[in-house]
């Protein structure tokens, strides 16, 4: 396993305070502000943990409702707001300074039968025939410094041209990814939700800035997730090849709108995710 995936799965290893109340810490990286992925991931975790009888999470919805401040611990407060026979529900609240930054409700639901239908996945080009991160990266090089050498925890392979390296606007706002953690995870589904959450905040709201010639790279742009909801399907390992196929229907009053579906290399069908996001020009 990777040092950087070792890192990420200590991340998301919350210290447990009292009961229902955790306590997590940020990366040592220069951020402004906390990663949305991160504390999405943390709260998650946080919100499983009270869910004694091992549901599989079934969707979260959250709200980011202030920056986080990536040089102090977070908090993270769970309500548990049901526990019924079917579906159990948790709320949490991530605290820094005494003022909530993000508010997350999640579902559990007890694995039952049921009608099974699903979107088919696209037809992409394998990730393996694809270039690595960095490679796309290396005209930048010398401009990221550090951050281009940087041990990353997912790995990512861009389908489609990443938006820092679009030449013209588009007329559709698209994008494909392979996602992966850079090494084998423990065999725990809740970990695995949670990189992936952690994971789905890395690339999808770069689409919205698609038709503009644009990317979140871009200084005369800032770029924060206002919103993020995921419904997880199907099971999937993190661990292995995921297609994320991402779109943007709508961008107005600053907010850029987004949609994905992510696959398994089987075809299946295993999360949605739809975002929103601050997409404000300074």
């Amino acid at each position: 396993m990777g040092s950087a995936l070792d890192a990420l799965i200590e991340l998301l290893d919350l210290e447990t305070i009292e009961v229902n109340i955790f306590r997590g810490v940020s990366p040592d990286e220069e951020r402004q502000r906390v990663f949305g992925g991160q504390v999405a991931g943390q709260a998650l975790i946080a919100a499983g943990r009270t869910v004694e009888h091992g549901w599989p999470v079934h969707s979260l919805h959250a709200y980011f409702l202030r920056p986080g401040d990536p040089t102090r611990p977070i908090l993270y407060d769970v309500d548990r707001i049901r526990d019924g026979r079917s579906f159990t529900t948790r709320r949490v609240v991530a605290i820094q300074k005494g003022r909530a930054i993000f508010n997350l409700s999640a579902s559990f639901h007890r694995e039952e039968p049921g009608p099974d239908h699903q979107l088919a996945m696209p037809h992409v080009p394998p990730p393996d025939s694809l270039p690595t991160y960095k490679q796309r990266l290396a005209p930048w090089k010398d401009q990221l410094g550090d951050w281009y050498d940087r041990p990353r925890p997912i790995d990512v392979r861009y389908v489609t041209d990443p938006p820092f390296d679009r030449k013209s606007a588009l007329a559709d706002a698209h994008q494909q990814v392979w996602i992966r953690a850079d090494g084998r995870l423990p065999d725990d589904p809740l970990l695995h939700a949670c990189v992936v959450a952690y994971a789905s905040d890395l690339t999808l709201l770069d689409t919205t800035t698609l038709p503009h010639s644009r990317s979140g790279w871009d200084e005369g742009y800032m770029m924060a997730s206002l919103d993020h909801a995921m419904w997880f399907h199907r099971p999937f390992r993190a661990d292995e090849w995921l297609l994320y196929d991402m779109e943007s229907p709508t961008s107005h009053a600053a907010r850029g709108f987004a949609m994905g579906n992510i696959f398994g290399s089987n075809g299946d069908l295993v999360v949605s995710v739809v975002q929103e996001g601050l997409i404000r020009p300074v």
